[in-house]
């Protein structure tokens, strides 16, 4: 891994844990804009939307299976700014919540948006960074496949009547 993947997967690893730590402690619930963003501290024993409650363990190897599968993986992208900061804020979500699986039992939750009378799952840093690390690689890997379909298109040679 280059120093950006690492740099970008312990800011994200430490600002989850960190914020975790702190809402934890306070156990609160606060309303950031009154009917739409709160701050509410929940336990999440399962993965996102609670599914597989319970199953602690499973979740683990889990996640470990898939940061070995996803690091190599990441060798097959060009290294660049754009892919390193993808996987390193990738391997920064997926650690943030194994360590609380591994040092709590459980994840811990704090960000929470309702629209209208509808609560969206809570969820936090932690969470953000994989989907968002995901997002990046996609868009990555579009691009790439783009890439190389022009590259491809531009390559031939028209013939000669």
């Amino acid at each position: 891994m280059n120093y950006k993947k690492i740099i970008c997967l312990f800011i994200v690893f430490f600002v989850d844990q960190i914020l975790k730590y702190i809402i934890s402690i306070n156990n609160t619930s606060i309303a950031i804009i009154d009917n739409f963003f709160y701050i509410d501290y929940s336990s999440n024993t399962g993965a996102a939307f609670s599914i597989l409650s319970g199953h602690n363990i499973l979740l683990i190897v889990v996640s470990l299976i898939l940061c070995v599968v996803l690091y190599h993986f990441m060798y097959s992208f060009k290294d660049n700014k754009y892919n390193s900061i993808a996987f390193g804020i990738l391997f920064g979500g997926i650690l943030g919540n194994l360590a609380d699986r591994l040092f709590v039992g459980y994840v811990r939750d704090f960000i929470s948006f309702k629209i209208g009378s509808y609560f969206f799952p809570t969820f936090n840093i932690a969470d953000m960074a994989i989907i968002i690390g995901v997002v990046l690689i996609g868009i990555s890997s579009i691009k790439e496949e783009l890439s190389k379909r022009g590259n491809k298109s531009r390559g031939r040679k028209k013939r000669k009547a």
